[in-house]
């Protein structure tokens, strides 16, 4: 398969708008679910809410999904049509004028983090077929199904309204169990998913990357991605200490340095460290074990290396507390994640 676009990140842990949340708050409140019962957890402030411009963690996000999953969990689906190009701000705007779909795809993926996706999706054509996938990575499991039905079905509502009428779907497949009604998958995506399947995938006729969009400018498209640029740099630049935390993790070779030794890399006291991630709606160990799960899922399978040797490469003592490790992160083992997930061909 060729992929389409690298994407701009491979993690779910960037700065996003409120846009979303905003979006989950109404579609609980239809549901007649509490706002104070949404946002518990996520330490969102009546400033932020109100605020259009605002800008939060991917943190304070998950925690107001986690809380609607809750009470919702087969709503993955109905939460994620609500999505509109126009919910994008100005990446949604440099969808609607661009020429073709598959420009409008390779903007959606090279500034993925201007999105609201916690799954990963990536593009890529295998002959006539586009294949759009989503990844969970190291996303917690309780959230793992809502998150991939909303961000794909956001994905086909999105590319619908730029063609004005239905994406020619092949097929879905969805790693989760079924849930007890199909009718808004069957409604968003023109077929009843195949469930507990190794991949989150919808497969469409790639003939639909072609299409011309009805509002492409050029000028638009332009002045659009110069905006999408700015903002991108400037959230690039300003990632929050989480992120700062991440980039230091990343360069580990072991993950063998203690917590007051990472700190001090950043210029920070071990407790304005805490104090600030806290603030961040995370923790080290959190990020910490963000890290060394997606390394985890590198090593196994695209370094092929034994599961002895990836406990050894995360700083593990023993392969029996790796193997705990990764069946916390994906609710598996590592065999049966990769029997599963890259099954042999």
């Amino acid at each position: 398969m060729r992929t389409l676009s690298d994407p701009a990140v491979r993690h779910w842990d960037f700065p996003r708008g409120i846009t979303s949340v905003a979006l989950l708050l109404r579609f609980g409140a239809e549901h007649g679910l509490a706002r104070e019962a949404l946002l518990a957890g996520s330490d969102l402030t009546p400033a932020q809410l109100a605020d259009p411009a605002a800008e939060i963690s991917a943190h304070q996000e998950l925690a107001v999904v986690r809380n609607l999953a809750a009470h919702l969990p087969h709503a993955g689906v109905a939460a994620g049509r609500r999505y509109h190009a126009t919910t994008f701000g100005v990446l949604g705007h440099a969808f609607l004028s661009a020429a073709t779909v598959q420009d409008a795809v390779e903007i959606a993926l090279r500034y993925l983090d201007l999105s609201f996706t916690f799954t990963g999706p990536t593009a890529a054509l295998d002959g006539d077929r586009l294949v759009i996938s989503l990844e969970p990575g190291a996303l917690p499991a309780d959230v793992t199904p809502f998150l991939v039905e909303r961000d794909l079905a956001a994905i086909h509502t999105v590319i619908g309204e730029l063609v004005a009428g239905e994406v020619p779907v092949l097929s879905v497949g969805l790693a989760h169990a079924a849930p007890p009604d199909t009718g808004d998958h069957e409604e968003v995506f023109g077929v009843r998913p195949r469930f507990s399947q190794c991949h989150n995938r919808s497969v469409v006729d790639a003939a639909v990357l072609l299409r011309a969009l009805p509002l492409a400018s050029p000028e638009g498209t332009a002045l659009s991605e110069r905006q999408c640029e700015d903002l991108a740099a400037r959230r690039r630049r300003r990632p929050g200490v989480a992120g700062e935390l991440r980039r230091v993790l990343e360069l580990s070779e072991r993950f063998g340095e203690s917590m007051p030794v990472v700190a001090r890399s950043l210029g920070l006291s071990p407790r304005t460290l805490r104090r600030r991630l806290a603030e961040c709606g995370t923790s080290y160990q959190a990020v910490l074990d963000e890290v060394r799960a997606e390394r985890a899922v590198v090593l196994l399978t695209g370094a092929g290396a034994s599961v002895d040797q990836v406990a050894t490469r995360l700083g593990f003592a023993e392969a029996a507390s790796f193997i705990h490790a990764f069946r916390r992160w994906y609710g598996t083992t590592p065999g049966n994640y990769l029997r599963e997930r890259h099954p042999v061909r």
